[in-house]
Order: C-alpha cells, then sequence, then structure tokens
C-alpha cells in the first residue's frame, strides 16, 4: 500500500512538470481549472516536495545520527552484585568501502563503561568493506572485551573470512564464556545463524544440538545470555533456560513509519520482535527470558542506504539484582 501510494503521486507530480514544461517550450498560457483540480494539483505538488525532504533525511541525516538506548533489566540470579554489570550491545554494522558511523562508535561507546560489548553479526555489505569493519572492532575491543558471532551476511562469503580474530575479540559458535563482574557471574553463549549453507560449513549438526552444544556446562542458576542475529530462535531459547538474547538482523525495518514501525523486518515473527525489548513469558518458577533486538548501525547491502523514522543504535543493557538503585558509580 506504502508503496503504491508513492508510485501514483511519482507518477502524478511527473505528468504536472512534464505537462508544465511542455507549456513552457510552447509558450502556451496555465490552463483553466476547478478549485478541486487546483487543489489535487496543489496537494500532489506538496506531498512530492515533502517526500523528497523525507528522502534527504533518510540518505542524507538520519544513517549518522547515532542513539544510545538504555535499557535496565532486575534479576534475582545476578546474586552478590554490587552494581549493574553493563553490557553494551552493536549489531549489523554492514560495512562498505566507504566510512560512515565507524569512526563515531569508539567515542561513544567508551562513556558507557561496559563490562562487555556483545556483536551480533553482519559485518560487511562487500569484501572492500572489511578493513573498515576490522580497523573499528579492533578500537572497540580496546574499551571492554567483546563477544562476537555471525549473521546471514558474515556467513554468505564463506568461513575463511576472517571478522574477529584480534585481541580481546571472542567469537562464539557453539561455545560460552564465563563473565565475572561487579560482584557476580554470568555466561555469554553463541552460534551463528543456523541456516549457513553447508556448502561452506562443515557442520552436521541438527540446530537443536546446536543450541545445546552451546549452553553446555552453564549452571542453571547462573544468569545466561545468548548471541544470536535472527529473533527467530527466541522460544527455543526461552525453553532452554536463556537469560537474556541478543539479536539483530531487522534493522528496526530501517525504514519505519510513525504510529506503524517496521515497513519490513525479514523475520518470521514478521513485527513481533522489530526493534527494542521484549518479555517472554516461561512457565513458572522460570522467571520471564528478555529478548533484545537492536536496530544496527548499517543499512542493508540489498537495499538503499537510507534510513527513515529508524536511527542505528548502540544498546546499553544494565543487568540487576533486585532492590538495586537506578544509577551506579559507573553512570
Amino acid at each position: 500500500m506504502f508503496l503504491a501510494v508513492v508510485l501514483v503521486i511519482s507518477a502524478a507530480t511527473a505528468g504536472y512538470v512534464i505537462a508544465w514544461i511542455g507549456r513552457k517550450l510552447k509558450h502556451r498560457p496555465e490552463p483553466s481549472r476547478s478549485a478541486l483540480a487546483k487543489w489535487t494539483r496543489r496537494d500532489v505538488l506538496g506531498l512530492a516536495g515533502g517526500g523528497l525532504a523525507c528522502i534527504a533525511w533518510g540518505g542524507f541525516y538520519e544513517p549518522y545520527r547515532l542513539e544510545v538506548t538504555r535499557t535496565r533489566i532486575v534479576s534475582p540470579k545476578l546474586r552478590g552484585a554490587d552494581r549493574p554489570v553493563r553490557i553494551v550491545q552493536i549489531s549489523d554494522l554492514h560495512c562498505d568501502p566507504t566510512l560512515r558511523n565507524e569512526p563515531k562508535l569508539p567515542g561513544l561507546i567508551a562513556p558507557l563503561k561496559p563490562d562487555i560489548i556483545v556483536y551480533t553479526g553482519d559485518s560487511i555489505n562487500s569484501i572492500e568493506g572489511l578493513p573498515n569493519f576490522r580497523n573499528c572492532l579492533a578500537e572497540i575491543a580496546q574499551i571492554a572485551p567483546v563477544y562476537a558471532t555471525r549473521g546471514n551476511w558474515d556467513v554468505s562469503f564463506g568461513p575463511r573470512i576472517n571478522y574477529f580474530g584480534q585481541p580481546n575479540v571472542t567469537e562464539l559458535d557453539g561455545s560460552n564464556q564465563l563473565i565475572e563482574a561487579a560482584g557476580t557471574r554470568l555466561w555469554v553463549a553463541g552460534i551463528k545463524v543456523l541456516d549457513a549453507p553447508s556448502r561452506y560449513w562443515d557442520n552436521d549438526l541438527s540446530s537443536e544440538e546446536r543450541l545445546d552444544n552451546a549452553l553446555a556446562g552453564i549452571p542453571e542458576e547462573d544468569f545466561k545470555v545468548f548471541l544470536y542475529h535472527y529473533p527467530d530462535e527466541v522460544n527455543s531459547l526461552a525453553d532452554r533456560g536463556v537469560d537474556l538474547h541478543c539479536a539483530g538482523h531487522t534493522h528496526g525495518g530501517q525504514v519505519a513509519m510513525p504510529f506503524y514501525g517496521a515497513l519490513v523486518t525479514v523475520s518470521k515473527f514478521g513485527k513481533k520482535y522489530e526493534a527494542g525489548l521484549y518479555s517472554i513469558s516461561r512457565k513458572q518458577p522460570q522467571p520471564d527470558m528478555h529478548l533484545y533486538v537492536n536496530r544496527g548501525i548499517g543499512m542493508e547491502g540489498y537495499a538503499p542506504r537510507v534510513r527513515f523514522w529508524c536511527r542505528p543504535e548502540i544498546s546499553l543493557i544494565e543487568l540487576a539484582p533486585p532492590g538495586s538503585p537506578a544509577t551506579d558509580k559507573h553512570g
């Protein structure tokens, strides 16, 4: 419907402009029009002008307006914590040969004083963008340890691409790491996307086995963070006792509309988990699982390089024990 309206307005505008140019070239006077025709013409031209302004905004301004969002999750599993554990999530850099937001990221992340940084995949749009991604990641990794997993764009280039092989960066694919911070402990686990083409990856395990392996050995009573590019495995992860699932992929739609949100998410859940924080109910006595879908930093490689009503996002997620004050000395 949206595209149909855009096409109709564009066609009508083109018709008015062509007719106006034709009259000027042939020195013809303006034809007489009814009041309705005059208002229709003004409305169409006004909408077209507004559309051009939106295109300029979405192409040249909003993609560079990085936003830091702040989310707080309280869990009794974070026993003993003397302050909230601070996790910064970034996702979907989609680096191109031309730099965009990459130089800004370290300067925006460092003041947040994260205990760890998690990256949920889709690093480049082309091989030529790989140096920009790796340089950016190297600077970010000097701020705090980075835990990363591959998205669908990453696996599409094959397993030989070295995205994460640098100091203080750990790639998670069927593995987990113990994190000790703020007087408590938690675990970070992750896998690359489950639909990785078999021609690229030597992996005979089923999806269920890969999820189980990634969480193997983690005590049930400990807080578990899981990195997976899509939000599509949210129910499987909730069933496995994950407490926080960090995802990306949707870009928040990349183009969204006021009061409606994302136009496209490329998720099997559609708009259900398009961006932000969600609570996934579980059977008692298990507490709800939380899902955070990051809007990403970059822009989809096959789509026009635009963002509208959907700013690129750096997510600060604070994990706090019950009774923790609203702010802490790091805030």
